[in-house]
Protein backbone atom coordinates (compact mmCIF):
# COMPACT_ATOMS: atom_id res chain seq x y z
CA UNK A 1 0.00 0.00 0.00
CA UNK A 2 1.52 3.28 -1.09
CA UNK A 3 -1.18 5.45 0.52
CA UNK A 4 -0.84 5.68 4.30
CA UNK A 5 -3.91 5.68 6.52
CA UNK A 6 -4.50 8.76 8.67
CA UNK A 7 -6.99 9.73 11.38
CA UNK A 8 -9.71 12.16 10.30
CA UNK A 9 -12.12 14.52 12.07
CA UNK A 10 -14.74 17.13 11.25
CA UNK A 11 -13.76 20.57 10.01
CA UNK A 12 -13.14 23.03 12.85
CA UNK A 13 -15.78 25.74 13.14
CA UNK A 14 -15.17 28.65 10.81
CA UNK A 15 -13.01 26.78 8.29
CA UNK A 16 -14.17 26.49 4.71
CA UNK A 17 -15.63 23.08 3.76
CA UNK A 18 -17.21 22.89 0.33
CA UNK A 19 -18.58 19.57 -0.85
CA UNK A 20 -19.00 17.42 -3.90
CA UNK A 21 -22.35 15.93 -2.92
CA UNK A 22 -25.40 14.44 -4.55
CA UNK A 23 -26.65 17.98 -5.35
CA UNK A 24 -23.33 18.80 -7.05
CA UNK A 25 -21.87 15.40 -7.90
CA UNK A 26 -18.76 16.59 -9.73
CA UNK A 27 -16.63 19.54 -10.68
CA UNK A 28 -17.10 20.12 -14.41
CA UNK A 29 -14.69 23.10 -14.61
CA UNK A 30 -17.24 24.82 -16.86
CA UNK A 31 -17.51 27.96 -14.72
CA UNK A 32 -14.66 30.35 -14.03
CA UNK A 33 -11.97 31.79 -16.27
CA UNK A 34 -8.20 31.30 -16.33
CA UNK A 35 -6.34 31.82 -19.58
CA UNK A 36 -2.66 31.98 -18.60
CA UNK A 37 -0.35 29.37 -17.08
CA UNK A 38 0.83 31.52 -14.17
CA UNK A 39 -0.20 29.99 -10.84
CA UNK A 40 -3.50 31.41 -9.62
CA UNK A 41 -6.82 30.61 -8.00
CA UNK A 42 -10.19 30.36 -9.69
CA UNK A 43 -13.68 30.15 -8.22
CA UNK A 44 -15.59 27.14 -9.51
CA UNK A 45 -18.94 25.57 -8.69
CA UNK A 46 -17.53 23.45 -5.87
CA UNK A 47 -15.17 26.05 -4.38
CA UNK A 48 -11.79 27.63 -4.95
CA UNK A 49 -9.09 25.72 -6.83
CA UNK A 50 -5.47 26.66 -7.55
CA UNK A 51 -4.17 26.02 -11.06
CA UNK A 52 -0.39 25.92 -11.40
CA UNK A 53 1.03 25.70 -14.91
CA UNK A 54 -2.57 25.18 -15.93
CA UNK A 55 -5.48 26.99 -17.60
CA UNK A 56 -9.18 26.46 -18.14
CA UNK A 57 -9.18 25.48 -21.80
CA UNK A 58 -12.09 25.82 -24.21
CA UNK A 59 -10.42 25.42 -27.60
CA UNK A 60 -11.26 22.75 -30.14
CA UNK A 61 -8.11 20.86 -29.12
CA UNK A 62 -9.15 20.75 -25.44
CA UNK A 63 -10.86 17.44 -24.63
CA UNK A 64 -13.90 18.30 -22.53
CA UNK A 65 -17.44 17.41 -21.55
CA UNK A 66 -19.20 20.74 -21.75
CA UNK A 67 -17.67 24.18 -22.21
CA UNK A 68 -14.14 23.67 -20.91
CA UNK A 69 -11.68 21.52 -18.98
CA UNK A 70 -8.39 22.01 -17.17
CA UNK A 71 -5.29 21.95 -19.35
CA UNK A 72 -1.98 21.23 -17.60
CA UNK A 73 1.51 21.59 -19.04
CA UNK A 74 5.04 20.85 -17.75
CA UNK A 75 4.63 19.73 -14.09
CA UNK A 76 1.26 21.40 -13.68
CA UNK A 77 -0.99 21.00 -10.65
CA UNK A 78 -4.71 21.25 -9.95
CA UNK A 79 -5.34 21.78 -6.23
CA UNK A 80 -8.51 21.97 -4.10
CA UNK A 81 -8.41 24.87 -1.65
CA UNK A 82 -11.25 23.38 0.40
CA UNK A 83 -11.92 20.14 2.25
CA UNK A 84 -14.58 17.65 1.24
CA UNK A 85 -16.51 17.21 4.52
CA UNK A 86 -18.12 13.83 3.92
CA UNK A 87 -14.93 11.87 3.28
CA UNK A 88 -14.42 9.89 0.12
CA UNK A 89 -14.94 6.32 -1.01
CA UNK A 90 -13.74 6.91 -4.55
CA UNK A 91 -12.48 9.71 -6.75
CA UNK A 92 -13.15 9.55 -10.49
CA UNK A 93 -11.37 11.75 -13.01
CA UNK A 94 -11.80 12.14 -16.78
CA UNK A 95 -8.54 12.68 -18.67
CA UNK A 96 -7.16 12.86 -22.21
CA UNK A 97 -4.18 14.18 -24.11
CA UNK A 98 -4.57 17.72 -25.48
CA UNK A 99 -4.84 17.94 -29.25
CA UNK A 100 -2.20 15.78 -30.90
CA UNK A 101 0.28 16.04 -28.02
CA UNK A 102 2.20 13.02 -26.76
CA UNK A 103 1.17 10.94 -23.75
CA UNK A 104 1.38 12.29 -20.21
CA UNK A 105 1.49 10.79 -16.72
CA UNK A 106 -0.19 12.16 -13.62
CA UNK A 107 -1.06 11.28 -10.02
CA UNK A 108 -3.78 11.91 -7.44
CA UNK A 109 -2.68 13.12 -3.99
CA UNK A 110 -4.71 13.64 -0.81
CA UNK A 111 -4.33 15.77 2.31
CA UNK A 112 -6.11 15.17 5.62
CA UNK A 113 -7.31 18.26 7.45
CA UNK A 114 -6.86 16.62 10.85
CA UNK A 115 -3.08 16.30 10.60
CA UNK A 116 -2.59 20.09 10.42
CA UNK A 117 0.70 19.39 8.69
CA UNK A 118 0.07 20.23 5.01
CA UNK A 119 1.23 16.72 4.16
CA UNK A 120 0.14 15.31 0.80
CA UNK A 121 0.04 11.55 0.25
CA UNK A 122 -0.19 9.75 -3.08
CA UNK A 123 -3.39 7.77 -3.76
CA UNK A 124 -3.14 4.64 -5.93
CA UNK A 125 -0.97 4.28 -9.02
CA UNK A 126 0.47 6.79 -11.45
CA UNK A 127 -1.91 7.16 -14.42
CA UNK A 128 -0.66 7.18 -18.01
CA UNK A 129 -2.90 9.19 -20.35
CA UNK A 130 -2.57 7.95 -23.92
CA UNK A 131 -5.94 8.65 -25.52
CA UNK A 132 -7.21 11.79 -27.25
CA UNK A 133 -10.70 10.82 -26.07
CA UNK A 134 -11.66 11.43 -22.44
CA UNK A 135 -11.23 8.30 -20.33
CA UNK A 136 -12.37 7.76 -16.74
CA UNK A 137 -9.96 6.60 -14.03
CA UNK A 138 -11.31 5.67 -10.59
CA UNK A 139 -9.21 5.77 -7.42
CA UNK A 140 -10.18 3.83 -4.30
CA UNK A 141 -9.77 6.26 -1.40
CA UNK A 142 -11.96 5.12 1.55
CA UNK A 143 -11.25 8.08 3.84
CA UNK A 144 -13.85 8.78 6.52
CA UNK A 145 -13.13 12.44 7.18
CA UNK A 146 -12.29 15.86 5.81
CA UNK A 147 -9.93 15.59 2.88
CA UNK A 148 -8.86 17.55 -0.16
CA UNK A 149 -7.16 16.46 -3.37
CA UNK A 150 -4.52 17.54 -5.83
CA UNK A 151 -3.72 16.31 -9.34
CA UNK A 152 -0.05 16.46 -10.33
CA UNK A 153 1.20 16.11 -13.89
CA UNK A 154 4.42 14.11 -13.45
CA UNK A 155 5.72 13.63 -16.99
CA UNK A 156 6.92 17.23 -17.41
CA UNK A 157 7.78 18.47 -20.87
CA UNK A 158 5.68 20.34 -23.41
CA UNK A 159 2.93 17.71 -23.80
CA UNK A 160 -0.34 18.94 -22.39
CA UNK A 161 -3.00 17.05 -20.44
CA UNK A 162 -6.75 17.71 -20.11
CA UNK A 163 -8.57 16.96 -16.85
CA UNK A 164 -12.36 17.08 -16.56
CA UNK A 165 -15.29 15.98 -14.39
CA UNK A 166 -13.60 15.47 -11.02
CA UNK A 167 -16.08 13.45 -8.92
CA UNK A 168 -16.00 12.27 -5.30
CA UNK A 169 -18.36 9.72 -3.76
CA UNK A 170 -19.02 10.22 -0.06
CA UNK A 171 -17.35 7.85 2.36
CA UNK A 172 -19.52 4.80 3.01
CA UNK A 173 -21.16 4.87 -0.41
CA UNK A 174 -21.72 1.30 -1.55
CA UNK A 175 -19.71 0.60 -4.68
CA UNK A 176 -20.71 -1.81 -7.46
CA UNK A 177 -19.86 -5.42 -6.76
CA UNK A 178 -16.58 -6.57 -8.31
CA UNK A 179 -16.29 -10.33 -8.50
CA UNK A 180 -13.81 -12.74 -10.02
CA UNK A 181 -11.97 -10.11 -12.04
CA UNK A 182 -8.28 -10.92 -12.33
CA UNK A 183 -7.43 -7.36 -11.23
CA UNK A 184 -10.24 -6.96 -8.69
CA UNK A 185 -7.69 -6.26 -5.94
CA UNK A 186 -5.80 -3.69 -8.01
CA UNK A 187 -3.37 -3.11 -10.87
CA UNK A 188 0.01 -3.32 -9.07
CA UNK A 189 2.03 -1.15 -11.45
CA UNK A 190 -0.69 0.86 -13.16
CA UNK A 191 0.02 -1.05 -16.38
CA UNK A 192 -1.62 0.24 -19.56
CA UNK A 193 -2.16 -1.29 -22.99
CA UNK A 194 -0.03 1.26 -24.80
CA UNK A 195 3.12 0.56 -26.81
CA UNK A 196 4.55 3.82 -25.46
CA UNK A 197 5.09 1.95 -22.18
CA UNK A 198 7.02 -1.18 -23.23
CA UNK A 199 8.26 -1.79 -19.70
CA UNK A 200 4.76 -1.89 -18.21
CA UNK A 201 2.45 -3.12 -20.97
CA UNK A 202 -0.93 -4.46 -19.82
CA UNK A 203 -2.09 -7.70 -21.46
CA UNK A 204 -5.63 -8.90 -20.79
CA UNK A 205 -6.49 -12.55 -21.30
CA UNK A 206 -9.57 -14.52 -20.21
CA UNK A 207 -7.35 -16.67 -17.98
CA UNK A 208 -5.21 -13.93 -16.32
CA UNK A 209 -3.92 -10.38 -16.70
CA UNK A 210 -0.30 -9.31 -16.73
CA UNK A 211 2.19 -6.48 -17.03
CA UNK A 212 4.77 -7.33 -19.69
CA UNK A 213 8.29 -5.94 -19.93
CA UNK A 214 9.43 -5.98 -23.55
CA UNK A 215 13.09 -5.31 -22.82
CA UNK A 216 13.26 -8.07 -20.19
CA UNK A 217 11.34 -10.61 -22.28
CA UNK A 218 9.11 -11.57 -19.35
CA UNK A 219 6.18 -10.39 -17.27
CA UNK A 220 6.65 -8.00 -14.37
CA UNK A 221 3.66 -9.67 -12.71
CA UNK A 222 0.65 -11.86 -13.51
CA UNK A 223 -2.65 -11.66 -11.61
CA UNK A 224 -5.58 -14.08 -11.61
CA UNK A 225 -8.66 -15.30 -9.77
CA UNK A 226 -9.03 -19.00 -8.92
CA UNK A 227 -12.10 -20.95 -7.89
CA UNK A 228 -13.48 -24.46 -8.36
CA UNK A 229 -14.85 -23.63 -11.82
CA UNK A 230 -11.27 -23.21 -13.09
CA UNK A 231 -10.45 -26.81 -12.24
CA UNK A 232 -11.43 -29.81 -14.34
CA UNK A 233 -10.04 -32.93 -15.94
CA UNK A 234 -8.08 -31.42 -18.81
CA UNK A 235 -4.53 -32.73 -19.21
CA UNK A 236 -1.50 -30.46 -19.20
CA UNK A 237 -1.03 -29.25 -22.79
CA UNK A 238 2.74 -28.51 -22.66
CA UNK A 239 2.43 -26.34 -25.78
CA UNK A 240 5.03 -23.71 -24.86
CA UNK A 241 4.94 -21.03 -27.58
CA UNK A 242 5.39 -17.38 -28.44
CA UNK A 243 2.57 -14.93 -27.65
CA UNK A 244 1.38 -13.59 -31.00
CA UNK A 245 -0.72 -10.89 -29.31
CA UNK A 246 2.39 -8.90 -28.40
CA UNK A 247 2.66 -5.63 -30.37
CA UNK A 248 4.07 -5.75 -33.87
CA UNK A 249 7.84 -5.40 -33.93
CA UNK A 250 8.39 -6.64 -30.36
CA UNK A 251 10.62 -9.66 -29.87
CA UNK A 252 8.50 -12.71 -29.10
CA UNK A 253 10.14 -15.24 -26.79
CA UNK A 254 9.91 -18.72 -28.26
CA UNK A 255 9.07 -21.96 -26.56
CA UNK A 256 12.68 -23.01 -27.20
CA UNK A 257 14.31 -19.77 -25.99
CA UNK A 258 15.22 -21.21 -22.55
CA UNK A 259 16.86 -24.31 -24.02
CA UNK A 260 20.19 -25.28 -22.37
CA UNK A 261 20.05 -22.15 -20.19
CA UNK A 262 19.89 -24.02 -16.88
CA UNK A 263 16.56 -22.35 -16.07
CA UNK A 264 13.01 -23.72 -16.20
CA UNK A 265 10.23 -22.11 -18.14
CA UNK A 266 8.58 -21.17 -14.87
CA UNK A 267 4.84 -20.58 -14.95
CA UNK A 268 3.45 -17.51 -13.22
CA UNK A 269 -0.22 -18.53 -13.56
CA UNK A 270 0.22 -22.31 -13.21
CA UNK A 271 -1.11 -24.90 -15.61
CA UNK A 272 -2.99 -26.71 -12.84
CA UNK A 273 -5.00 -23.55 -12.04
CA UNK A 274 -6.58 -23.73 -15.50
CA UNK A 275 -7.75 -27.28 -16.22
CA UNK A 276 -11.39 -26.54 -17.08
CA UNK A 277 -10.78 -26.53 -20.86
CA UNK A 278 -8.03 -27.15 -23.38
CA UNK A 279 -8.08 -23.47 -24.35
CA UNK A 280 -7.66 -22.29 -20.76
CA UNK A 281 -4.84 -24.70 -20.00
CA UNK A 282 -3.08 -23.94 -23.26
CA UNK A 283 -3.12 -20.21 -22.45
CA UNK A 284 -0.86 -20.81 -19.45
CA UNK A 285 1.90 -22.03 -21.80
CA UNK A 286 2.30 -18.70 -23.58
CA UNK A 287 5.83 -17.45 -22.99
CA UNK A 288 4.50 -14.14 -21.67
CA UNK A 289 3.38 -16.22 -18.67
CA UNK A 290 6.90 -17.56 -18.04
CA UNK A 291 10.02 -16.44 -16.19
CA UNK A 292 13.51 -18.01 -16.08
CA UNK A 293 13.34 -19.93 -12.83
CA UNK A 294 16.00 -21.99 -11.09
CA UNK A 295 14.77 -25.62 -11.20
CA UNK A 296 14.98 -26.05 -7.43
CA UNK A 297 12.88 -22.90 -7.03
CA UNK A 298 10.29 -23.74 -9.68
CA UNK A 299 9.98 -27.46 -8.90
CA UNK A 300 10.43 -27.08 -5.15
CA UNK A 301 8.85 -24.45 -2.87
CA UNK A 302 7.22 -22.56 -5.74
CA UNK A 303 5.36 -25.67 -6.93
CA UNK A 304 4.48 -26.65 -3.36
CA UNK A 305 2.93 -23.23 -2.75
CA UNK A 306 0.95 -23.50 -5.99
CA UNK A 307 -0.41 -26.84 -4.83
CA UNK A 308 -1.20 -25.43 -1.39
CA UNK A 309 -3.24 -22.57 -2.88
CA UNK A 310 -5.45 -25.09 -4.65
CA UNK A 311 -6.21 -26.95 -1.41
CA UNK A 312 -8.53 -24.09 -0.41
CA UNK A 313 -10.95 -25.05 -3.18
CA UNK A 314 -13.88 -25.61 -3.47
CA UNK A 315 -15.04 -23.85 -0.31
CA UNK A 316 -12.95 -20.76 -1.00
CA UNK A 317 -11.88 -18.59 -3.89
CA UNK A 318 -8.36 -17.27 -4.20
CA UNK A 319 -6.81 -14.14 -5.68
CA UNK A 320 -3.16 -14.50 -6.66
CA UNK A 321 -0.58 -12.09 -8.03
CA UNK A 322 3.07 -13.02 -8.54
CA UNK A 323 6.16 -11.92 -10.37
CA UNK A 324 9.88 -11.36 -10.12
CA UNK A 325 12.39 -8.58 -9.67
CA UNK A 326 16.10 -7.87 -9.69
CA UNK A 327 18.71 -9.27 -12.05
CA UNK A 328 20.78 -12.45 -11.75
CA UNK A 329 19.90 -16.00 -10.74
CA UNK A 330 21.70 -19.31 -10.44
CA UNK A 331 20.32 -22.23 -12.41
CA UNK A 332 21.35 -25.83 -12.89
CA UNK A 333 24.41 -24.83 -14.94
CA UNK A 334 25.89 -23.09 -11.91
CA UNK A 335 27.21 -19.56 -11.71
CA UNK A 336 25.30 -16.29 -11.66
CA UNK A 337 23.40 -15.64 -14.90
CA UNK A 338 21.91 -12.24 -15.74
CA UNK A 339 20.33 -12.95 -19.14
CA UNK A 340 19.56 -15.80 -21.50
CA UNK A 341 18.51 -16.04 -25.17
CA UNK A 342 21.39 -13.81 -26.31
CA UNK A 343 20.52 -11.12 -23.79
CA UNK A 344 16.86 -10.88 -24.73
CA UNK A 345 15.46 -12.39 -21.52
CA UNK A 346 16.40 -11.11 -18.06
CA UNK A 347 16.98 -13.70 -15.35
CA UNK A 348 15.40 -12.37 -12.14
CA UNK A 349 17.11 -12.35 -8.76
CA UNK A 350 13.93 -12.97 -6.76
CA UNK A 351 10.47 -14.48 -7.28
CA UNK A 352 7.44 -13.37 -5.23
CA UNK A 353 3.79 -14.22 -4.77
CA UNK A 354 0.80 -12.87 -2.83
CA UNK A 355 -2.27 -15.04 -2.18
CA UNK A 356 -5.59 -13.77 -0.75
CA UNK A 357 -8.07 -16.41 0.43
CA UNK A 358 -11.83 -15.76 0.71
CA UNK A 359 -14.87 -17.95 1.36
CA UNK A 360 -16.93 -18.31 -1.80
CA UNK A 361 -19.30 -15.37 -2.13
CA UNK A 362 -20.17 -12.16 -3.94
CA UNK A 363 -18.76 -8.62 -3.83
CA UNK A 364 -15.26 -9.95 -3.18
CA UNK A 365 -13.41 -6.69 -2.58
CA UNK A 366 -15.91 -5.62 0.08
CA UNK A 367 -15.53 -8.99 1.84
CA UNK A 368 -11.78 -8.72 2.38
CA UNK A 369 -11.31 -7.75 6.03
CA UNK A 370 -8.43 -7.13 8.41
CA UNK A 371 -8.58 -10.84 9.38
CA UNK A 372 -8.50 -12.27 5.83
CA UNK A 373 -5.62 -14.67 5.35
CA UNK A 374 -2.95 -13.28 3.04
CA UNK A 375 0.19 -15.25 2.20
CA UNK A 376 3.18 -13.35 0.82
CA UNK A 377 6.43 -15.05 -0.16
CA UNK A 378 9.73 -13.79 -1.61
CA UNK A 379 12.22 -16.45 -2.74
CA UNK A 380 15.76 -16.23 -4.12
CA UNK A 381 16.03 -17.49 -7.70
CA UNK A 382 18.79 -19.97 -6.95
CA UNK A 383 19.21 -23.73 -7.02
CA UNK A 384 20.17 -24.04 -3.35
CA UNK A 385 17.23 -22.36 -1.59
CA UNK A 386 15.30 -23.76 1.39
CA UNK A 387 12.68 -26.15 0.00
CA UNK A 388 10.05 -25.26 2.61
CA UNK A 389 8.00 -22.41 1.14
CA UNK A 390 6.93 -21.35 4.61
CA UNK A 391 10.43 -20.14 5.41
CA UNK A 392 10.18 -17.61 2.57
CA UNK A 393 7.12 -15.84 3.98
CA UNK A 394 7.32 -12.07 4.24
CA UNK A 395 4.99 -9.05 4.26
CA UNK A 396 3.20 -7.47 1.35
CA UNK A 397 4.79 -4.21 2.48
CA UNK A 398 8.25 -5.72 1.98
CA UNK A 399 7.41 -6.88 -1.54
CA UNK A 400 6.07 -3.42 -2.36
CA UNK A 401 9.29 -1.85 -1.12
CA UNK A 402 11.37 -4.24 -3.22
CA UNK A 403 9.33 -3.86 -6.42
CA UNK A 404 7.82 -0.37 -6.22
CA UNK A 405 4.36 -1.85 -6.86
CA UNK A 406 1.13 -0.98 -5.03
CA UNK A 407 -0.40 -4.36 -4.21
CA UNK A 408 -4.00 -4.85 -3.05
CA UNK A 409 -4.61 -1.20 -3.90
CA UNK A 410 -8.36 -1.68 -4.47
CA UNK A 411 -8.90 -2.58 -0.82
CA UNK A 412 -9.90 0.04 1.77
CA UNK A 413 -6.88 1.80 3.24
CA UNK A 414 -7.42 0.48 6.76
CA UNK A 415 -7.65 -3.10 5.43
CA UNK A 416 -4.45 -2.67 3.44
CA UNK A 417 -2.68 -1.28 6.49
CA UNK A 418 -3.63 -4.29 8.60
CA UNK A 419 -3.03 -7.02 6.02
CA UNK A 420 0.11 -5.79 4.31
CA UNK A 421 2.19 -5.47 7.48
CA UNK A 422 1.66 -9.05 8.69
CA UNK A 423 3.72 -12.16 8.00
CA UNK A 424 1.42 -15.15 7.53
CA UNK A 425 1.68 -17.64 10.38
CA UNK A 426 -0.81 -20.21 9.13
CA UNK A 427 -0.21 -23.85 8.21
CA UNK A 428 1.90 -24.71 5.16
CA UNK A 429 0.19 -27.92 4.09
Amino acid sequence: MLFSCLAFQSAPAGQQAASLTATNPQESFDSGTKTDYTAGTVSLATGTWTLTDAVLGNTEADRKNGAQSVRLQQNGKLTMEFFVPNGATTVTVQHAIYGSDASSSWELWAQAQSCNCNKWTKVGNTVFTTSSTLQATAFTVNIAGNVKFEIRKTSGGPSRLNIDDFAVTDFGTVQPSIDNDHLALGNPSGAVTDVSYPGNYLMVKPQYKLSYNRDQGKANWVSWHLDASDRGGIDRQDDFREDLTLPEGWYKVLGTSYQSSGFDRGHLCPSADRTSSIENNSATFLMTNMMPQAPQNNQGPWADLENYARTFLPGNEVYIVCGSYGVGGTGSNGGLTNTIDNGRITVPKRTWKVIVILPVGDNDVARVTTTTRVIAVDMPNINTLDQNWGTHRTTVDAIETATGYDLLSALPVEVQTALESKVDAGPVN
